[in-house]
């Protein structure tokens, strides 16, 4: 059998503010405490929430939900929520325990204070996606969510507004840098913060020189996972070759093509274990 040249990125898996947010999930459970609960899946893997649920660990999925506790611990999800719900937890007595990714935390202090100096907030990102609705939520003023170049020529707002323009955290890199360059084109008067987590620029950057070179390109993580959408778009640009898959099962319930080159990279929130299951499967059987 003609061994193959398999390429595993270096940046692929569980990025900083993921893992430290599992950790804090699992450290209750190790506690021995009854009644945990996180406020949305604590990251957008199926497999780790199925995990922590099989351990008494229950998902919040709305603030109703949440609304209804009388006691118990609430765990705050790395995506971040609105400071509403902060006061919600703190109103009900309940424990919070917050795994709000730094990068995260830091958009929030952002654009805080920049709203309340009386700038209009310019969220670039998926306006639907957990961590953009928390975003939204520690703003004070108007705010606007843009995804594309034509919502970015479409903006308008009044000539004397002043705008803080930020970034959700996993965003591609090169388009939130071509979305900006067209809000410049209006000359507002604005403050440009780049909010994209180092990380994944770097996980993008990677995955892209990967595809460059692989035939065949394999990207792992969760449907819902934001940031592995974008490794997957990116990847597809460079290679037409390219799977985008959430565990081993489903490589092996699609028609695979596994020719010269691999290439294997995974999203922030896909466990380690999964990605070495994919790797050894594609060594062994092609």
């Amino acid at each position: 059998m003609e061994e193959r040249t398999i390429k595993v990125a270096k940046t692929a898996g569980f990025c900083f503010g993921v893992k430290r947010a599992v950790e804090k999930v699992y450290e209750q459970v190790e506690l021995g405490k009854e009644n945990i609960f996180t406020y949305g899946p604590i990251i957008h893997n199926e497999e780790v929430v199925a995990d922590l649920e099989s351990k008494g660990v229950r998902v919040l999925a709305s603030k109703e939900e949440l609304e209804m506790l009388r006691e118990g611990t609430v765990v705050i999800r790395s995506h971040g929520v609105p400071e509403e719900i902060y006061q919600l937890i703190e109103a009900k007595g309940l424990e919070c325990v917050d795994a709000t990714c730094p990068f995260v935390k830091k958009i929030h202090r952002i654009v805080e204070k920049e709203s309340d100096h009386g700038r209009h907030i310019i969220i670039i990102g998926n306006d639907k996606h957990p961590e953009v609705e928390g975003i939204k939520g520690w703003c004070h003023g108007p705010v606007t969510v843009i995804s594309d170049e034509e919502e970015a020529e479409n903006l308008a707002v009044l000539p004397e507004e002043k705008l803080c323009i930020v970034s959700q955290t996993t965003f591609n890199y090169n388009k939130f840098q071509e979305l900006v360059e067209i809000l410049e084109k209006k000359r507002y008067d604005r403050i440009v913060l780049n909010t994209i987590c180092s990380a994944t620029e770097e996980r993008q950057l990677e995955a892209r020189q990967i595809a460059c070179e692989a035939d065949t390109m394999i990207v792992i993580g969760g449907r819902h996972s934001s940031n592995t959408q974008k490794l997957y778009e990116i990847c597809r640009k460079e290679c037409k070759n390219t799977y985008y898959i959430q565990t081993l099962v489903d490589l092996d319930t699609r028609p695979f093509q596994c020719i010269g080159c691999v290439g294997i990279t995974a999203g922030a929130s896909t466990p380690n274990n999964i990605i070495e299951e994919v790797h050894k499967h594609v060594r062994i059987k092609f």
